[in-house]
């Protein structure tokens, strides 16, 4: 299994959050922060280092588009 990133839902692009309804207007508040080894960064887009990540899912339980999977 692998976590994977829809881009064309995540509300994270060009380094910032575009959607108003994830709760935050200036960033987003969740997969980044809950990520418990720290795998997932904001840079233009969310990544995922393949190294660090566990694959817990608790990404994919807090994304609020439904952009973040467990494959």
């Amino acid at each position: 299994m692998s976590i994977k990133i829809d881009y064309d839902k995540c509300c994270w692009r060009d380094g910032k959050c575009v959607s108003c309804d994830c709760g935050q207007s200036e960033a987003c508040n969740g997969c980044v922060e809950i990520c418990p080894v720290q795998a997932i960064v904001r840079k233009d887009k969310v990544e995922i280092d393949k190294e660090k990540c566990i694959e817990c899912g608790a990404c994919v339980a807090v994304c609020p588009k439904g952009a973040i999977t467990l494959e």
